[in-house]
């Protein structure tokens, strides 16, 4: 699905960058893209699978995180400056993908709600009442699927803030503290930051599987 569509914003590129500049909305990117055979279901399934890679990176990034801040906290000999410089670039980092997750989630909801839209004013259009309500349910059932995975990833995302201002606390700390007797006060905060991450990766993992089911079934609604 990404090879494809990239393949199509390849064939289209020009001319949909010239309407974003134009006009800076998502309908005429959305209109544009219809017009050269992409349709919303397929973007939001880009979409879904570009929040779900987002989410994964950031679980890897808060992984790797909590590693340097374990470190920090079982010092044993070294410059404390550069633990302090090495433990800030990655909080950083974190906070780089809690934006980019927060992007991704934000781009998802975007195109899905044009998409149900679309889908529910089409269903006025059926002759056959059958046709109707086969496509009245699927859209049920895929708007269910759809608000639990965005729950889902929201409800991941929630658990990202309790993390990064552990670990800006710690950051802070340690930039007015370089001494071992600070990084000995840091070893009680160790046991709740790495039960807040655990609990971030859990809801991660969880939201990643959501994405995972919906891809399938957004690729077989319509």
């Amino acid at each position: 699905m990404a090879r494809f569509f990239a393949h199509k914003i390849f064939q289209t590129g020009i001319l949909v960058a010239a309407a974003l500049v134009l006009f800076g909305c998502q309908s005429v990117y959305y209109n544009t893209m219809e017009k050269f055979g992409v349709q919303k279901h397929e973007i939001l399934a880009d979409r879904v699978e570009d929040a779900r890679d987002e989410q994964e990176k950031t679980k890897e990034q808060f992984q790797t995180a909590l590693e340097r801040f374990t470190e920090v906290v079982n010092f044993d000999g070294g410059v404390l400056e550069e633990k302090y410089e090495i433990l800030n670039a990655e909080f950083q980092r974190c906070e780089k993908q809690a934006k980019a997750v927060n992007k991704r989630i934000g781009a998802v909801e975007d195109v899905g709600e044009a998409l149900f839209k679309e889908w529910e004013a089409e269903l006025s259009q059926y002759s056959n009442v059958q046709l109707r309500r086969s496509s009245q349910q699927k859209l049920a059932e895929t708007r269910l699927e759809y608000d639990q995975l965005v729950r889902s990833m929201r409800r991941a995302e929630d658990k990202i803030d309790p993390v990064l201002s552990a670990f800006q606390d710690q950051v802070l700390f340690l930039k007015h503290n370089l001494n071992a007797s600070a990084i000995a006060s840091l070893q009680s905060e160790l046991a709740v930051v790495e039960t807040d991450v655990a609990t971030l990766i859990r809801e991660m993992e969880a939201a990643i599987a959501e994405a995972d089911g919906f891809i399938k079934t957004i690729a077989a609604a319509k």
